[in-house]
C-alpha cells in the first residue's frame, strides 16, 4: 500500500537518506517546520514503513573488507519452499550485503564483501556448494566502485 507524501515529507526523507545523523532541529529549519513537527512526521513515516531503518555507512576497505563481489546464482528448482530456503541462507550471511531474486538467466544476484579470496572460497563452499538447490554460480570481482547507494530519488 502506498502512503500519501507531501513535498515536506519528501524533503525530510531526502535529507535523512543523505545524512541520517542530521538533527531534527536542522531538518526543521531546512523544511520550515518545528522540531516537534519533524519528529511527528518521522515517526509517522517510520510507523508506515517508509523509513525501514537508520544506519551508518562504513568503509569496508578501511575495516579490512576490501573485496566486493557480485554473484549470479542459478538454482535447480524454483519451487517456492526451495527458493525461500535458498534466499534465507543467502540473506543470513553477514558477508552478503544485498540479495535479489531476479528474472533472466540468473535466479539470484548477491553482493558480497570479504577480506580475502580465501574467505570467499570458504563462503562458496558454505553457501553454494553445500546448497543442493544451487545449480551454478558466476562471480564478478569489483575492480572499482564509482557509485554504491541505496538512495531513492525523491526531489
Amino acid at each position: 500500500m502506498r502512503i500519501e507524501l507531501d513535498s515536506t515529507d519528501l524533503q525530510i526523507l531526502d535529507l535523512l537518506q543523505t545524512d541520517a545523523s542530521v538533527g531534527q532541529a536542522v531538518v526543521g529549519k531546512r523544511v520550515g517546520l518545528s522540531t516537534a513537527a519533524v519528529n511527528r512526521r518521522i515517526r509517522r513515516l517510520t510507523d508506515a514503513g517508509v523509513i525501514t531503518r537508520t544506519s551508518a555507512v562504513l568503509d569496508g576497505e578501511l575495516l579490512g573488507h576490501a573485496i566486493t563481489l557480485v554473484v549470479q546464482i542459478e538454482v535447480e528448482s524454483e519451487q517456492p519452499e526451495l527458493l525461500s530456503a535458498t534466499e534465507a541462507a543467502l540473506s543470513a550471511d553477514a558477508r552478503v550485503q544485498q540479495c535479489y531474486y531476479v528474472t533472466g538467466e540468473a535466479d539470484f544476484i548477491v553482493v558480497v564483501v570479504v577480506q580475502s579470496m580465501s574467505e570467499y572460497t570458504e563462503l562458496t563452499k558454505q553457501l553454494f556448494f553445500s546448497n543442493n538447490n544451487v545449480k551454478k554460480f558466476k562471480t564478478f570481482v569489483v575492480m572499482r566502485s564509482s557509485k554504491a547507494s541505496l538512495n531513492i530519488p525523491l526531489v
